[in-house]
């Protein structure tokens, strides 16, 4: 094709009709559970502190002041976070279950199982435990791709099947011979000290594999040290109350058991922060409203965000996101 063809979509018709059709199916089955589809800013003075996630940015001038940074929401976690805390306030029963189909953006992601730009349905519920939360991710799974229920399989019992060791007390030397036992050749990136980057090294390569091929996997209870903003519950050894869902091998979702204490998220920003300097990235701000809404009270909830494009790819038997983007960022 010369470049003025460039103007037709990637995705055929077929697929782009398939992609209305699963949209319906998802805003049915919240609808049917009681949700409140939101809104919330693509564009905020507030982003995700993460090691790994690195957001894009604008420059807007108000007036004939300095410009301010704002930026382009790697996933709506913050403001429906917000919103959860201000309905839990205000006794708003229609507000403690909620769920956005929203744009995300991440810098850096572009690949078969990625593009710069992507859809993403996040959802929250008061009340719910990780076992409510990985029900209904288990149940939604089912409605979009009907391939029944999904089996829970833990972080540590799948290393212990595919790697052959215990993840959350390994030393990252043995990671490292693992690594090396299974023919998986590191990046040169990756640190001989990096405890985090050999985990998720064996478990791109050697476990993630093996996940949902049969039915769907809910691979739950991640290391302490990468809850993210999860909750870590005190066991001996700790463990994050996390999941994520895999199909096919694929990761399709992230769900947390959500952190509640502002005092442990300063902390977990500040973490990041140094990791992100010590990685030669630019730090993100650790201040923002999500703290604030933490200090009136926020309230006890499960969230998890899905990445819709690749529920779209695997419906309809894709190998690549730009099978079922209508324009990835090469057609943008």
């Amino acid at each position: 094709m010369n470049q003025h063809d460039d103007f037709h979509p990637t995705a055929s018709w077929k697929n782009l009709r398939l992609r209305a059709e699963l949209l319906r199916r998802l805003r049915a089955f919240f609808e049917d559970r009681g949700f409140l589809e939101v809104e919330t800013p693509i564009l905020s003075a507030d982003t995700v502190v993460d090691r790994h996630l690195d957001p894009f940015f604008t420059e807007f001038s108000e007036g004939s002041g300095r410009p301010r940074r704002l930026w382009l929401q790697t996933s709506p976690e913050f403001a429906m976070k917000r919103l959860l805390a201000d309905a839990h306030s205000k006794h708003d029963q229609r507000g403690e279950a909620i769920y956005q189909v929203t744009r995300a953006f991440r810098l850096g992601e572009q690949g078969p199982l990625h593009n710069p730009e992507f859809t993403m349905a996040e959802w929250y519920r008061i009340g719910d435990g990780p076992d409510d939360g990985m029900r209904l991710t288990s149940d939604l799974c089912d409605a979009l791709l009907g391939r029944g229920p999904a089996d829970r399989v833990s972080y540590a019992e799948a290393f212990e099947q595919h790697v052959g060791l215990n993840p959350h007390t390994a030393e990252v030397e043995a990671l490292a011979s693992a690594a090396r036992k299974h023919g998986v050749e590191p990046p040169e990136s990756l640190s001989a000290a990096d405890r985090d980057g050999w985990l998720d090294l064996l478990l791109v390569e050697r476990v993630q594999p093996h996940l949902g091929r049969h039915r769907p996997v809910l691979l739950y209870d991640y290391p302490a040290s990468q809850a993210a903003l999860a909750r870590v519950r005190p066991e001996t050894p700790p463990v994050a109350e996390r999941f994520e869902l895999y199909v096919s091998g694929i990761e399709l979702a992230n769900g947390y058991h959500e952190l509640l204490d502002p005092a442990e998220l300063r902390r977990r920003n500040a973490q990041a922060n140094t990791q992100r300097r010590a990685d030669g990235k630019s730090t993100l701000p650790e201040q923002s409203r999500l703290l604030a809404a933490m200090e009136a009270g926020l309230p006890a909830a499960v969230g998890v965000s899905l990445g819709f494009d690749r529920v779209v790819m695997l419906a309809a038997g894709a190998k690549r996101l730009d099978e079922v983007l209508a324009f990835p960022l090469d057609r943008a």
